[in-house]
């Protein structure tokens, strides 16, 4: 069973739970309705997965995460949000969130998503995430050259692998774009994600874009 908190108001909550628990293979662990909530019972509870919200009163989704990404086992954080809230979006992903989704994901791709990020995978939608990272990336000249800088660091292979990451592919799809077994571009995801100093694939995805590359 995959360990699930859900944080968000109450109607969002009891919504969300039972599409989860409906999966078969998803356990929703507890409920918080702030962010403060989230980070107490996270310590608590030691989901997997946790789909927050990114705007809440008290403590946010955003600050939330934040804490919640520097605990010694941090869980997989996933936000959920609407299209008005997306640059708060993007400051998550940028503190190590997994990605997100829009509160209208279809029951079937909510519960695959939670799959997803248990696995180790990051929520990397070529259809939205990826628009929306590169509508709100800052390419201040600083950060887009300090990007190409560390960018410079890879080989001509590795270029090719996170490139084609930024555009959303799994790692499936890079392979057959690349002409390369699966398991050896996922070896180079881990190699590039080390080189970088990058926790996931989405903060590997907005270096390019911050690069201008993508």
């Amino acid at each position: 069973m995959i360990r699930v908190l859900v944080v968000d108001e109450e109607l969002v909550r009891s919504g969300l739970r039972l599409i989860l628990e409906a999966a078969g293979d998803i356990a929703v662990v507890g409920e918080a309705r702030d962010g403060a909530e989230a980070v107490s019972a996270v310590r608590r509870l030691r989901p997997e997965v946790v789909l927050m919200d990114v705007r809440m009163p008290g403590t946010d989704g955003l600050t939330a995460a934040g804490r919640l990404l520097t605990e010694p086992r941090p869980p997989k954080v996933i936000m959920l949000t609407t299209f008005d809230l997306d640059e708060y979006v993007h400051q998550a992903l940028r503190l190590g969130a997994v990605g997100f989704l829009l509160k209208d994901t279809p029951p079937r791709e909510l519960a695959a998503a939670v799959r997803t990020v248990a696995d180790g995978q990051a929520m990397l939608s070529p259809s939205v995430t990826k628009r929306l990272i590169a509508s709100y990336v800052d390419r201040a000249p600083s950060r887009a050259e300090t990007a190409r800088r560390q960018l410079a660091t890879l080989t001509g292979r590795e270029e090719d692998v996170i490139r084609a990451l930024a555009r959303g592919l799994s790692n499936a799809e890079i392979g057959r774009e690349l002409r390369l077994t699966e398991a050896t571009v996922k070896a180079h995801v881990s190699r590039v994600l080390a080189k970088l100093g990058l926790a996931n694939r989405v903060q590997a995805a907005i270096l390019v874009h911050d690069a201008d590359l993508g």
